[in-house]
């Protein structure tokens, strides 16, 4: 004997320019039939953060409280539709109607902690459901209800800006230059950018993609390389510098838990390296590639302690930023003068 379709009784309306359902279900319902559209790093489907048990579980303990509530949760019913569920016009109200087998189609769009751990409590929660949004509209719909949340990484919102830019290369260039970082087959950054999502690749994700981009801004801004080549160009430039850095200092590249390379100070000092480096060699009308760049660092980087304990320890912020800066560039001027005297 087949089991009953699932009905819930709901008011159809606008949010906004949006058609809606809002409605009130058992918070189990709700949970056997939506589900979290997390962001897989490695496919590049999916556009959440990864799920937070301990944020989920607090919820829990929350909401079987007396005289707890909550906002609406926010779901969207996918399409295509393919008879699994459909909305049935009822006098001055509608009913969503949900297969027996249909599953999980509806997207938990801002939801996925709060239900995350009520799969087995009856309790009544409200809803609001969007009827056919693209996963691209539920994206942009996430980002704006999520773009101030606390603990939302602002590389997940980097990441979901770069899917909706129609010339990501013009809008943001940082942003194209520091994700073709991560994409580049010869990049030593590749698939090392933590996007804000779940990956299962073997290669530890060891900087954000914000502070990559952040850098990367920094480059741009004081080479102003952008006036001299198009932006694929200006990428391949600063992928030939990381790939010097990774090949003058193997040792401490590969062991990023221990140096400094790959860390804020490590990353934003060794950026403004670069902009010296290339602004000298266009200076000198010469060609700026990974062989130029690997013999400027190779005169300098052996004199300095990379390590976590070593010449960089305790410098943060902008201030540190500032002073390793300095101090990097005056063990290169000592060097560079050593060799010109002899």
């Amino acid at each position: 004997m087949a089991l009953a379709s699932i009905v819930i009784p709901c008011l159809k309306g606008l949010s906004a320019h949006r058609l809606v359902l809002t409605g009130f279900a058992p918070a189990n319902l709700l949970h056997a039939h939506s589900f979290a559209d997390i962001l897989n790093e490695d496919t590049g489907e999916g556009y959440q953060r990864p799920f937070n048990a301990q944020h989920s579980q607090d919820f829990r303990r929350y909401i079987k409280e007396q005289g707890s509530s909550t906002i609406p949760l926010t779901l969207n019913l996918r399409p295509p539709a393919d008879g699994r569920w459909y909305v049935k016009d009822v006098g001055s109200s509608v009913e969503l109607v949900i297969e027996s087998d249909a599953g999980k189609v509806m997207a938990q769009v801002d939801c996925q902690h709060r239900l995350g751990y009520l799969a087995d409590l009856p309790i009544s929660l409200p809803f609001m459901c969007f009827l056919g949004l693209s996963r691209q509209e539920e994206m942009e719909v996430f980002s704006i209800i999520n773009s101030k949340a606390k603990g939302l990484s602002r590389s997940l919102l980097d990441y979901h800006e770069a899917q909706f830019a129609h010339d990501l290369a013009a809008e943001r260039p940082e942003l194209f230059i520091a994700l073709h970082l991560n994409n580049s087959e010869t990049s030593p950054w590749r698939r090392r950018l933590n996007l804000g999502g779940n990956t299962t690749s073997g290669l530890k994700r060891i900087v954000s993609l914000r502070m990559i981009q952040q850098a990367i801004h920094d480059f741009l801004r004081m080479t102003r390389i952008l006036g001299d080549m198009p932006v694929q160009s200006a990428a391949s430039t600063v992928e030939s510098f990381w790939q010097a850095v990774a090949s003058t200092m193997p040792d401490a590249w590969a062991d990023p838990r221990r140096h400094m390379l790959t860390k804020g100070i490590g990353v934003y000092a060794l950026t403004h390296i670069a902009a010296d480096i290339y602004l000298e060699t266009r200076d000198a009308r010469c060609t700026c590639d990974s062989r130029t760049f690997a013999a400027a660092l190779s005169d300098f980087v052996e004199k300095i302690d990379w390590t976590n304990g070593g010449s960089l320890k305790g410098y943060g912020g902008q201030g540190g930023v500032k002073a390793a800066v300095a101090y990097i560039r005056e063990i290169r001027r000592r060097t560079k003068y050593k060799v010109i005297g002899g």
